[in-house]
């Protein structure tokens, strides 16, 4: 494919993940909301804990030996038959070792719901394996639309046609349980439908070497990736109750929707996209830069204002049974930049020769987070989410540290678009707080949270217009093409 070519088809792509992340989004929001009403926190906190463990077991089996197909810069049906088999073999050993530990996990948590929660979920794990390939093929060929598509109707097929439906007629958690099983069933029959691939098993052939060592690289790194990243909901179960557990994952599955619906849309566009130009590092640089930029400078104002809406937020969509959560909201809200920084770099890793960093340098980070997270969580939540954003913090610097010593980058590259995004968020959050002391004195369901919101938005929409050299080049130039005609003036000048 020609540099023009390949530059359109990304570029169609990103805009498809982006129209298609907005609608999960707002589905994911109303599906939750909904559920945890229904549900309350004791609820929520059993799936939780299930779902802990089903993500360790995706992490293993769910594309483990089918990221080699996105990596690969040309893919034949062996490879492809190939990655399936051996999917296939690491799901199906993940989903009966899911179902096999499930007494022993509901006996370390205390909890004997938690074993049925395990038990059903593990077909759900061997269901996301088996539509692992599938799913990397459609994102090699940077065919986000359909992506996008099938898991907007799988989340809806899942969670509201068969959740929250149980929810009403009593199924308690399992109600969540049965939902996670449907989505990742209709999941498996449409990507397939989109892409269908070679089914006939094939154990060995001349590239296996490279895709089972890729393979191994994933599965290490995505242990410590599980670790850094569920442990603190682990630990929350072991020391504290599931009612906590279900407090703090609510706070952390909201404040984390618009990172993992973002990343979970561009990622596999950068590292398929990436993997087309690992022989062209300047212009897999300069993608970089691109997205770093409009992570720092968009998303960090974004994130502020967010935190400090979270008490309002919470009131308005959960209600008081969940206003425990509202500080851990606030804490998740503002590492949102950095959580996006993480998950747009380590393509440059993998697409610079460099796959095994992401993990060897993250695991003096686990070595310190596995003690903090069982010194603090005694203390409850507050104190184990002030260890998750220090975590996730450092383990942005690491990483991205990383990837400027690939791309042969410093650091002052990136440092002006932080600068541009924490004076934003000045503006943001002076805006915010304008907006609810104008309204304190009224009651009305939400008045705070709207008149915050809407505040912020039209400072920041009032800046952009009047001033949009704020923003610098490359993040009016990426905001300029996703939203043609907004005005942002000429984007070749410098503020």
């Amino acid at each position: 494919m020609t540099a023009g070519g390949l530059a359109t088809s990304a570029e169609r792509a990103l805009k498809w993940s982006a129209l298609t992340t907005i609608a999960r989004f707002a589905l994911q929001l109303v599906a939750q909301i909904a559920l945890a009403r229904m549900l309350g926190p004791e609820n929520f906190g059993v799936y939780g804990i299930g779902m802990a463990i089903l993500t360790f077991a995706t992490f293993l089996a769910g594309g483990s030996f089918s990221w080699n197909l996105m990596l690969l810069p040309t893919v034949t049906r062996d490879d492809i038959r190939f990655s399936f088999t051996w999917q296939m073999m690491a799901g199906l050993l993940c989903a009966a070792a899911m179902y096999a530990a499930a007494p022993a996990i509901a006996v370390f948590f205390s909890d004997p719901r938690v074993e049925g929660m395990v038990q059903l979920l593990a077909l759900a794990s061997l269901l996301m394996a088996a539509g692992a390939p599938a799913t990397c093929l459609l994102q090699r060929d940077l065919n986000f639309r359909a992506l996008g598509l099938i898991q907007i109707a799988s989340y809806a097929a899942g969670y509201l046609a068969v959740g929250i439906p149980m929810a009403l007629n009593g199924y308690g958690a399992y109600a969540l349980g049965a939902a996670c099983v449907v989505q990742s069933a209709v999941t498996l029959i449409g990507v397939y439908a989109a892409r269908p691939h070679p089914l006939r098993p094939l154990f060995s052939h001349v590239g296996g070497a490279a895709a089972l060592s890729t393979g191994r690289t994933v599965f290490l790194t995505n242990v410590v990736n599980w670790l850094l990243g569920n442990l603190d909901r682990v630990l929350i179960g072991r020391v504290l109750n599931a009612h906590a557990v279900g407090l703090y994952t609510v706070a952390y599955n909201l404040a984390s929707i618009p990172n993992v619906l973002l990343v979970g849309s561009l990622q596999p566009a950068f590292l398929a996209t990436g993997a087309k130009l690992q022989g062209e590092p300047e212009r897999l640089a300069q993608g970089w830069l691109l997205a770093m930029a409009c992570i720092l400078v968009l998303v960090t104002p974004v994130s502020v204002a967010l935190a400090l809406l979270s008490a309002d937020l919470v009131s308005l969509l959960y209600g008081r049974a969940w206003m425990e959560s509202a500080w851990v909201l606030a804490v998740l809200f503002l590492c949102l930049p950095a959580w996006a920084c993480l998950g747009l770099t380590t393509p440059v890793l993998w697409n610079t020769g460099r796959k095994h960093q992401e993990c060897l340098l993250q695991l003096p980070l686990l070595a310190l987070a596995g003690p903090a997270w069982w010194l603090f969580a005694p203390a409850g939540i507050r104190g184990v989410a002030i260890v998750s954003a220090i975590v996730i913090f450092a383990r942005a610097l690491v990483i991205v540290t990383a990837a400027l010593n690939a791309l042969q980058l410093r650091w002052l590259t990136i440092v002006p678009y932080a600068a541009r995004g924490l004076c934003l968020s000045v503006v943001a959050a002076v805006a915010v707080l304008a907006g609810q002391h104008a309204v304190a004195t009224l009651t009305f369901p939400g008045v705070s949270l709207y008149a915050g919101g809407m505040c912020a938005m039209a400072a920041m929409l009032l800046l952009i217009l009047v001033r949009p050299q704020v923003l610098g080049l490359e993040a009016r130039s990426a905001l300029a093409r996703l939203v043609p005609g907004f005005g942002l003036g000429d984007p070749g000048g410098q503020a």
